[in-house]
């Protein structure tokens, strides 16, 4: 078993980007494994500069979409990541609404028993 073995296509990874190209930013991690954001993996908007995005020698979160075993390679989104973006949201499903602990029925329940009281400190 291998340190690429413990990673999954899903998992949020942290890591330093150790170099900024044209067509993407490579990430290594303190295991010696190491991964690459495609320009087409940035952003859902148009990438003419991936150093807008991110910087040499910092770190950045992003999420695993594709592992290469044979070369211990994690193919990486950054855009995976962030939720605000209009094609995140659509894929979003709906669960339905909360259930109703306190509401229209909690009050109406106890409405007679308020109005009751009310009458009680008016005599």
């Amino acid at each position: 078993m291998g340190v690429i073995d413990k990673y999954k296509i899903g998992d949020v990874v942290y890591g330093k980007v150790s170099g900024v190209k044209p067509y993407g930013a490579f990430v290594n991690f303190e295991d010696g494994v190491s991964g690459l954001i495609h320009i087409s993996e940035i952003s859902n908007r148009f990438v003419a500069d991936v150093n807008n995005y991110v910087k040499e020698g910092e770190y950045v979160f992003s999420k695993i979409i594709d592992i290469d075993k044979e070369t211990n390679q994690l193919r990486l989104s950054y855009k995976a990541l962030k939720y605000n973006t209009h094609s995140s949201r659509r894929k979003v499903p709906f669960l339905g609404l909360p259930k109703e602990e306190i509401g229209f029925n909690s009050i109406k329940e106890a409405m007679p028993l308020w109005l009751k009281e009310k009458s009680n400190d008016k005599a």
